[in-house]
């Protein structure tokens, strides 16, 4: 038996669940609304304040989905009560950020500025305090789009081994070389 697929899902007050007859699984609650398609082998019930998900057989395919889809509704719960967040430092000289509306406008060392169209499902601020990195930080409902979303913009300049220039998670280690020997 999965240890996290029988662990059930509490639904906290003003989250309601959904569950239509094509294994759609709706979550509303007060920062939005999200959808997922769960597969047709495993059951989702809501009985109470709590969800519950189950496998039809001990395979070992239906195991893995028990556990996935498991985690995948307690993150849906989570995110439309509390939400997501993401922060991201622009570690190099000269390397800015400026968010206006739904716009990231990042300069990262290239000949011209990278503007992000982000989904409206996500709020971005950038903050620019004298003396250190610019922060980008990213919220949501969605936990999915928002790491789909925080991995783009980290591809634009992964940071390098040598220095650590580029763009990195906040509280992110990592791994430094040393670069040339002087002499010999």
């Amino acid at each position: 038996m999965s240890r996290i697929g029988k662990q059930p899902v509490a639904l906290p007050k003003g989250v309601t669940v959904t569950v239509a007859a094509n294994n759609e699984v709706t979550v509303k609650g007060p920062k939005g609304e999200i959808k997922r398609k769960v597969d047709s082998d495993i059951a989702i019930k809501v009985s109470g304040a709590e969800l519950l998900v189950e496998r039809p057989t001990d395979q070992k395919r239906h195991k893995a989905m028990h556990g996935l889809y498991r985690a995948l509704m307690a993150n849906m719960v989570k995110g439309v009560t509390d939400g997501f967040t993401t922060k991201m430092e622009l570690v190099g000289v000269g390397f800015k950020a400026a968010a206006t509306g739904q716009n990231l406008d990042l300069s990262v060392g290239y000949s011209h500025n990278i503007i992000i169209q982000l989904p409206k499902e996500i709020k971005v601020s950038a903050v620019t305090e004298k003396g250190s990195n610019p922060i980008v930080t990213m919220e949501s409902f969605d936990k999915e789009l928002l790491g789909a979303m925080a991995a783009k913009i980290r591809s634009f300049r992964k940071p390098e081994p040598y220095k650590g220039k580029g763009i990195k998670f906040v509280g992110e280690q990592l791994r430094r070389k040393a670069g040339k020997t002087a002499g010999k």
